[in-house]
């Protein structure tokens, strides 16, 4: 755990400053949508991101490179999978994009949400991670192993 003055940060709404985020030209499928956002927390091995993000009317490909979940404040979209299926999502609904997923977004009037993005670790890490876990629940070296933060019950 890092000491010092960064180990907590703390920041008030009135320092959120949107900040331009233009959507690749090439996935605009219609209109054009005009994205902010706001980087609200970066882990610091740079593996995860936490931020606000808003988009106006348009319609727009979304290739994930990233896992991506997202939880809406505000307004809404439509979100066409591979499969062709529409979802309709508002405030308070949230979606699990996994890395290498693709969907058409319809953002018919404004969306806010806060989008929490986490690279994830390639399998043969994860494998050794695993296989570690289990040797510390075996041996009972290290205490308790879980991926659930203890503040959540882990």
């Amino acid at each position: 755990m890092t000491k010092g003055d960064d180990a907590i940060l703390f920041s008030r709404g009135a320092d959120v400053r949107m900040t331009s985020c233009p959507i690749n030209p090439s996935w605009v499928i219609e209109g054009a949508p005009v994205a902010r956002n706001f980087i609200l927390s970066q882990s610091l091995d740079g593996s995860a991101t936490g931020l606000l993000w808003d988009c106006t009317k348009g319609v727009f490909n979304w290739h994930y490179d990233i896992d991506e979940t997202v939880y809406v404040l505000e307004g809404g979209a439509r979100i066409t999978d591979d499969d062709g299926v529409e979802h309709n999502i508002g405030p308070g609904d949230h979606v699990l994009f996994r890395a290498g997923s693709h969907a058409v977004w319809r953002v018919d009037d404004y969306i806010r949400k806060v989008a929490f993005c986490r690279n994830p670790v390639p399998a043969p890490l994860l494998l050794i991670a695993r296989i570690f876990r289990k040797l510390v629940k075996i041996t009972g070296f290290g205490g308790k192993a879980s991926p659930t933060p203890a503040m959540f019950g882990g």
